[in-house]
């Protein structure tokens, strides 16, 4: 590994492009994990200085590099059934609702935005999919910031921490074992359509509408103010009139928006667009 020390102006500099680029804020605090995290890619790259590293995203920026950069300083620890009470409330309580609605002409729409390597939006499908729904009546799509998470979660081959939570019914059902890993059965596979998409971007954001229920959970935490409240109203305007928005069990809007009403559903707390 490269000795190369990360300067506090630098590092300033490196955050701030972050912050431009993805609405990611990090802390002073985490200064070793930018300088940690960076140091391959100055050595792929055979530079020898963060201050080199900077000029090549600022003045000879390509996607490969600014995708680069998203992979390292992402973190995407995450397991199927994360946080399970959302998950049966949404599938018990707030899609029966939606799904008899008689004005439906269309699909359920779902979207797991900031998925990571997956495993919340095959949960997901696989619920449904117990509830014997199947694609006629329900579209997932899953987005993240990073394409090594997109590729892995298309993969969808996982070791034994990311299935600990997984009922064995439905592991015995959904999944083959591989000696040490896990692989997803096809057919829940294809049921969740992989893109990239950046929250804070409209651009990127205009893309993707007319959802239903929107999972963003354990996200709005890596951004200041200023930035979850940009991704909110972007979310906002992704949903459907009385669409879902369902985040982390420990976040709350209360000081970011009030374009959402806030319902308590089997003691979650769901935000309903009005």
């Amino acid at each position: 590994m490269l000795n190369i020390l990360l300067s506090d102006t630098t590092f300033k500099n490196i955050r701030d492009y972050i912050y431009d680029k993805s609405g990611i804020y990090i802390s002073d605090t985490k200064k070793y994990l930018i300088e940690n995290r960076l140091s391959r890619i100055l050595l792929d790259n055979n530079l020898n200085s963060f201050e080199d590293y900077l000029k090549v995203l600022k003045f000879n920026s390509n996607a490969h590099e600014l995708t680069r950069l998203f992979d390292a300083i992402t973190t995407n620890e995450t397991f199927f059934f994360r946080e399970e009470q959302q998950l049966t409330t949404l599938i018990d309580h707030v899609l029966p609702p939606l799904l008899k609605n008689n004005n439906r002409s269309s699909k359920l729409k779902i979207w797991s935005a900031a998925c990571s390597t997956g495993e919340e939006p095959y949960t997901i499908a696989m619920m449904l999919m117990e509830q014997r729904l199947t694609t006629q009546h329900f579209e997932i799509h899953a987005s993240d910031i990073s394409e090594a998470v997109l590729a892995s979660a298309k993969k969808a081959v996982y070791n034994s921490y990311s299935v600990r939570n997984i009922p064995d019914s439905y592991l015995n059902k959904y999944f083959v074992s591989a000696g040490d890993s896990f692989n997803l059965k096809s057919t829940i596979k294809n049921s969740v359509h992989f893109r990239k998409i950046n929250l804070i971007d409209e651009k990127s954001m205009r893309s993707i509408r007319g959802f239903d229920v929107i999972f963003c959970r354990n996200v709005l935490i890596y951004f200041d103010t200023k930035a979850k409240q940009k991704v909110v109203s972007n979310l906002y305007n992704s949903l459907n009139p009385g669409g879902y928005l369902i985040i982390g069990s420990s976040e709350s809007l209360h000081s970011i928006t009030r374009a959402f009403r806030p319902s308590i559903i089997n003691k979650v707390i769901m935000y309903q667009k009005v």
